[in-house]
């Protein structure tokens, strides 16, 4: 039996920026769907134009690590997600937007000209907690140029750098159509393989994780990163 299939819309201000509350729901609503075929799509003209930097400057040292342990989580929940994914990507999907839809098991983009996609974290001098680095190690097939190339990218380019599988005219027709297809798999064969695949994907161990704390945290934190963002928000 196919279950029906659920949308979750990313939707904020900001472009859809990725704040605590946002986070948060999406995790909320990601846990809720229960291994249903998931499509995951952003509110108006973008998927998601990455973190909340205007949330990013104001934080602590112990409120940044709260705050990256927890894209870390709505990352690696949906990474493991049982179900079957699929991105719609149909505007900008920029840093950890792109991780988001980086994520899902299948990634459709619009013919869209304007849309920039692309991981741009190394420009703006940002760390990658351990996790999503070896996360991300495991999605994108040729990582080293999209991460210090610190690129963002039109739908066509980003498609040969693996950051898209397809791009398309009417994505959200194609997105619908992909997820029906992989939704009529055997659920049980597919979250197991889906498991198998991707075991030890997101493991760190606990040197690693001191690492983040000891290491990472504090460049999120920096008066130079803070310098950096503000400038970025015209500030």
């Amino acid at each position: 039996i196919t279950q029906p299939m659920i949308e979750i819309e990313i939707a904020g201000p900001g472009k859809n920026a990725l704040g605590s509350e946002l986070m948060r729901s999406l995790l909320d609503q990601i846990r809720a769907a229960e291994g249903a075929p998931l499509l995951l799509r952003g509110a108006g003209d973008a998927f998601s134009a990455g973190l909340n930097l205007k949330e990013v400057v104001s934080l602590d040292q112990q409120e940044m690590e709260t705050f990256l342990r927890l894209l870390v989580e709505l990352t690696t929940t949906l990474f493991e997600y049982p179900g079957p994914t699929v991105a719609l990507v149909d505007g900008h999907a920029i840093a950890g937007g792109c991780i988001l839809a980086l994520c899902c098991d299948y990634k459709v983009g619009a013919d869209n000209p304007k849309a920039r996609i692309g991981l741009n974290e190394v420009g703006l001098g940002l760390r990658f907690p351990p996790r999503l680095l070896k996360l991300l190690r495991y999605v994108v097939p040729r990582l080293e140029p999209v991460i210090l190339h610190a690129g963002l990218y039109g739908p066509e380019k980003a498609l040969a750098l693996g950051l898209l599988d397809e791009v398309c005219e009417d994505a959200e027709e194609r997105a619908k159509a992909y997820l029906g297809a992989l939704a009529k798999h055997p659920a049980e064969a597919y979250a197991v393989a889906k498991r198998d695949l991707r075991a030890g994907a997101t493991d760190v161990d606990e040197a690693d994780e001191q690492a983040f704390i000891a290491e990472v945290v504090p460049t999120w934190t920096s008066d130079e990163l803070r310098a950096r963002i503000n400038k970025l928000l015209g500030r």
